[in-house]
């Protein structure tokens, strides 16, 4: 059954999933303060969806209407007036977050779904910035959105059961695997993966190994498909950066405490593939691995 659903936030994560929505026969409407920015998440999708008709996993037709479906706003009171359900996909940052939501609360019809992507954030702390709590709920998808199955579906304190067996049942709609999880730090997915990227991290800052070594370790002898040191330049080193410090703060365990040489790259500036350099240099247009000047031997 199509569902109005409307996408706040133009960026990766956002725009993969209105992608992923109008792909799967809903009308979506996607939301940013920045018009440049949504036309550049059109741009994004489009080029996608022509990636899947080239590799004929959808039709030149399936790739029309599902355009079709979606519409972009930069009125975040009109996006989300008709809305079933929005999903947030905003900066991690949780002062944004609570205020979007606040918004969100008083815009959006009664019984609509307030789901949020965050990847590490409360969902009982963004709930309580709603009058709805019990229809506040988190779905996490990973990047990329249209290629990747998991969604995390993560319940706060009050999430009701209807809202987490209808979000879950969407989830599986589009073509993802719900799992559904409780409202903890870090959730499961980054409660193990950022630990792990952040001893990557220390190992290469105690000059235990370089780079390349780290990452060719954890690939061919773990079976990684992409070593620690690569991937935290995919997610970005910021939004590293912050659920590390989500999770020191929310479970006060020394083994999530930030390794002092990624707080200083953050600091520099050196956040990865958005910024075109963290562990490795990265070229527009270019699939090379090439080390980072500071890194190389």
């Amino acid at each position: 059954m199509s569902k109005r659903v409307t996408v706040i936030g133009a960026g990766t994560m956002g725009n993969g999933i209105a992608h992923v929505f109008a792909q799967a026969g809903h009308q979506v409407v996607m939301m940013d303060r920045s018009a440049d920015a949504l036309e550049r998440a059109l741009a994004t999708i489009g080029k996608n969806m022509d990636r899947m008709v080239a590799k004929e996993r959808i039709s030149a037709a399936d790739k029309d209407a599902a355009l079709g479906r979606l519409t972009t706003s930069t009125d975040l009171a009109a996006a989300v007036g008709q809305a079933e359900l929005v999903v947030e996909a905003a900066t991690e940052n949780t002062d944004l977050k609570l205020k979007i939501f606040a918004d969100l609360d008083a815009a959006a019809p009664e019984g609509c779904i307030l789901a949020t992507n965050t990847s590490s954030i409360s969902i009982t702390k963004i709930a309580a910035a709603t009058g709805r709590p019990e229809r506040v709920i988190g779905m996490h998808f990973m990047n990329p959105v249209p290629v990747m199955k998991l969604v995390e579906v993560i319940r706060g304190y009050a999430t009701s059961d209807a809202t987490c067996q209808e979000v879950m049942e969407l989830s599986a709609q589009l073509g993802k695997v719900p799992v559904e999880v409780n409202d903890y730090p870090g959730f499961v997915a980054n409660r193990i993966l950022m630990p792990m990227i952040n001893e990557a991290i220390l190992t290469l800052h105690e000059g235990v190994a370089g780079v390349e070594e780290i990452d060719t370790v954890m690939k061919l002898g773990m079976a990684h498909p992409m070593g620690p040191l690569q991937l935290a330049d995919f997610i970005g080193l910021d939004v590293c950066l912050s659920i590390l410090r989500v999770l020191h703060d929310g479970l006060g365990l020394d083994k999530y405490a930030p390794c002092p040489l990624l707080v200083n790259m953050v600091t520099a500036g050196k956040l990865g593939v958005k910024s075109g350099e963290g562990f490795y240099v990265h070229t527009r247009g270019s699939k090379e691995l090439v080390v980072a000047p500071t890194f190389s031997k």
